[in-house]
């Protein structure tokens, strides 16, 4: 029974981090109807500027936290500048102009990253204890084992997550982005901006990645 809950515990820890990519996917789909099949190369390009600044900064004050800010910047720039420079002009336009759209702004970042960062391997190191603990031993004989670094970065995708879900559920901005995914033409005619909803929707998800 305790190897059944570790394999569970770890399947979940796993699902709630790719939630995170899923949910890039479904905020753009839900508001402006295109399936973004850049969203996975978002998430490598966010990883390599994250891990090369890390290594250029790395003897600078606090280089993590800087490390952090910067590809932040850049992914909410990066994204801006995808809806604004792309996707906009193909409003109205059929769904495959969309979809190759996407696919070729995911082929142009594979190749972009690589060109500005390299294609060398880089190990992370942020600070996240690692090894294993046991838990619920007082529940299972001898414990169910849990990498620290999963259990951290489960509980760190999960506190997105819910600032994302209250973000949609309390915000003005989060119910304009709910109106536009329900009816756009209804959310256009109470004065609702499609134009700048679809921006804070790429700056969303280029946060996620």
């Amino acid at each position: 029974m305790g190897f059944f809950v570790e394999v569970l515990l770890s399947g979940l820890m796993a699902g709630v981090l790719y939630s995170l990519v899923a949910l890039g996917f479904v905020l753009i789909f839900k508001a402006s109807g295109v399936f973004n099949f850049a969203q996975g190369a978002m998430v490598l390009f966010a990883a390599l500027t994250f891990v090369r600044l890390l290594d250029i900064l790395k003897d600078s004050f606090a280089p993590i936290t800087l490390s952090l800010i910067i590809t932040i910047a850049m992914m909410v720039m990066l994204a801006m500048a995808i809806e604004r420079l792309v996707l906009r002009p193909l409003v109205n336009q059929p769904g495959i102009s969309l979809f190759m759209a996407t696919l070729g702004i995911a082929y142009f970042l594979d190749g972009f990253g690589q060109t500005l960062w390299g294609s060398d391997i880089y190990t992370l190191d942020i600070g996240i204890p690692k090894g294993s603990i046991f838990i619920l031993e007082s529940v299972f004989d001898g414990g169910v084992l849990v990498a620290k670094e999963d259990l951290v970065a489960t509980v760190i995708a999960g506190l997105l997550v819910v600032t994302l879900a209250i973000f949609f559920q309390k915000t003005r901005i989060g119910r304009a982005l709910r109106a536009v995914a329900d009816d756009h033409q209804a959310a256009q005619s109470i004065g609702i901006p499609l134009n700048y909803i679809w921006v804070i929707v790429w700056t969303v998800a280029g946060l996620v990645a």
